[in-house]
């Protein structure tokens, strides 16, 4: 990609923050669903990871609707920054944890060079961000769990959540985004054939 293609527009910074807020709001609400549903996997603590996945849509939505770098890491941070605003239970933490899950989506898109937005792509963003996810909580919130019985299945199935959630399901909302029309200024939406 030239320089020119690169550059962020007024519109595009406008779009993601849309996307990062709307995203803030349901983080939000979704950790209290996480509360909620303690008790449903007391069985299992690690399968509540499941579930997990939501939390890290809009690095996927982000960089599949903007296309440019820093699009997944900028609209995850800002969704955690209003979540934090909002009053997440776990307070500020989840600010640096949404950049790092940023970073993981990021990873992806910059290793196709922002080129490819098809659904192996934004699986693999998905997958990649919950890898981000998964450490991050390695080292803040599971650093006195069990690696073998807890933090190995906790990680492994925050990616397969993230994988198919965030990935797959981030693919497909930008899909019926495209297909509405409300991305006719975007790539996304000029090419839905692509998407």
């Amino acid at each position: 990609m030239d320089n020119t293609t690169n550059r962020w527009r007024t519109i595009d910074i406008v779009v993601a923050s849309v996307i990062a807020v709307a995203f803030g709001v349901i983080f939000w609400a979704w950790g209290l669903v996480w509360s909620a549903t303690e008790g449903a996997f007391a069985f299992f603590p690690p399968a509540q990871t499941l579930i997990y996945g939501v939390w890290l849509m809009p690095a996927v939505v982000g960089g599949l609707v903007i296309r440019k770098p820093g699009a997944a890491l900028y609209c995850e941070t800002v969704a955690a920054v209003v979540s934090a605003l909002l009053g997440s239970q776990w307070a500020g933490t989840v600010i640096p944890q949404g950049i790092v899950q940023g970073i993981g989506a990021e990873l992806a898109f910059a290793a196709f060079r922002y080129r490819s937005f098809r659904l192996p792509t934004a699986a693999l963003a998905g997958a990649l961000t919950g890898l981000s996810a998964a450490l991050f909580d390695f080292f803040v919130w599971n650093v006195e769990t069990e690696l073998v019985n807890y933090r190995i299945p906790y990680a492994l199935l925050t990616i397969v959540s993230a994988t198919v959630i965030a990935g797959i399901g981030g693919w497909l909302l930008t899909r019926a985004l495209a297909n509405t029309g409300v991305l006719d200024r975007f790539p996304a939406g000029r090419n839905r054939a692509l998407v």
